[in-house]
């Protein structure tokens, strides 16, 4: 296949994806919308390689992520990220509700062995699956190896709707507050709205230097920080270096040295997010349908067993931190995709509630944040921490 033809093709899904998302009022997500047609693609002409031979091959995908999840940390101030601590728990609490809920219900309908192998994926992402796929197969479970791929593949299936449902519901109720002038929004300093424009340290550099490569150059000298801090820290503790990135963001826009979101003042946030959301949805070239029928009865019931634990759990802990419940289950929820779709969706759903500048403003600022560290913290950090420990126990 020529690689503008696999470009378009691709670009085509994309777009097809925003246009039902827009449709349905993001009661359908784009993304959602475009891997059902990446897997019938896959099934039907797409060569396995498709996304590489458009020209985004998985080394492109990583440094898409560097600079997406540092210009993420820009959104979060200090204050904020240590005002998300309701986040944390809630999303801990949704991981426990999978956990105690596949180890009784799940493990009483199968077997433990295919739960140990179930839990990680299902809770992260690429890297915890791998874990789990590689431990089966050298325990000579081939189907269990094959069956944590598809988990980590498939269950966004059903995080992508229900996480659009949930949280179309709390922004219907935040938005009804705010009108009612029961909620308001945060008020911007005049010196916080200069920041938005320019970061503290580089106030007096004219604006023809502060040029689109400075922005990139900037973004990416604290993605490198983040690398090389994560790879310091290897012999002691094994630290994530995307998790790095959101922390450096944050820390990097509080000190003055980045701006809020560069990359898209850069005018590269779009191509970033497609590149990196092609390169998802690649993961999808290895659910084959001879493969999705062998394992189709413990995939959906895993997946529906870890939504029911995750809705219990994150309700109760919900109703404890007073935090409302549509927000607090689809803050767990995200442990079923992560980033970047934690993101899509979430934006999806506040232009699709309003369509008033400033309530999607003040509707970004109460969702977006709780939406991207929950799903840090389940995808990115405790399901590489889980995938670990339970790989020792496949037997």
């Amino acid at each position: 296949m020529a690689q503008m033809l696999a470009l378009v093709i691709l670009l085509g899904i994309l777009y097809i994806g925003d246009v039902v998302a827009t449709k349905t009022k993001a009661w359908i997500p784009s993304v959602f919308v475009c891997a059902v047609l990446f897997l019938l693609g896959y099934w039907t002409f797409f060569p396995k390689n498709i996304v590489e031979i458009a020209g985004i091959p998985a080394i492109v995908a990583t440094m898409m992520m560097y600079l997406l999840i540092t210009n993420m940390g820009t959104l979060l101030s200090l204050k904020e990220l240590r005002n998300q601590w309701k986040t944390i728990v809630i999303a801990l609490s949704g991981i426990l509700g999978i956990i105690v809920i596949l180890f009784t219900i799940g493990a009483l309908i199968f077997d433990m062995q295919t739960m140990i192998v179930a839990i990680p994926p299902l809770v992260g992402g690429l890297v915890s699956a791998l874990i789990m796929s590689e431990g089966a197969a050298n325990a000579g479970y081939d189907d269990l190896a094959v069956f944590a791929i598809v988990i980590y593949v498939i269950q966004g299936f059903a995080g992508y709707p229900l996480t659009s449902i949930f949280l179309k519901k709390e922004g219907n109720r935040l938005l009804k507050l705010y009108r009612s002038g029961e909620m308001k929004a945060q008020e911007i300093t005049v010196e916080e709205e200069e920041e938005l424009e320019k970061p503290r340290l580089f106030k007096k550099l004219p604006d023809r230097y502060n040029t689109d490569y400075f922005k990139f150059f900037r973004l990416a000298i604290v993605g490198c920080l983040a690398y090389f801090t994560s790879t310091a820290l290897a012999p002691i503790i094994t630290v994530n270096a995307l998790v790095l990135c959101l922390l450096f963001g944050v820390i990097a826009t509080s000190l003055g040295f980045l701006e809020k979101q560069p990359l898209q003042k850069a005018n590269g946030f779009g191509f970033a997010i497609m590149a990196l959301m092609l390169f998802i949805f690649d993961g999808l070239k290895n659910a084959t349908p001879e493969m999705m029928l062998r394992i189709i009865t413990p995939l959906i019931v895993s997946i529906g067993l870890a939504v029911i634990g995750m809705y219990i759990f994150s309700f109760i802990v919900g109703k404890i931190l007073k935090v409302n419940p549509n927000m607090a289950f689809a803050v767990s929820l995200t442990a079923l995709y992560g980033f970047p779709a934690d993101y899509i969706i979430t934006n999806e759903v506040v232009n699709a509630v309003t369509t008033d500048k400033k309530e999607r403003e003040f509707l970004s600022s109460h969702m977006l944040p709780p939406m991207l560290v929950g799903g840090f913290i389940t995808v990115t950090i405790v399901s590489v921490v889980l995938a670990g420990l339970f790989v020792t126990w496949i037997k």
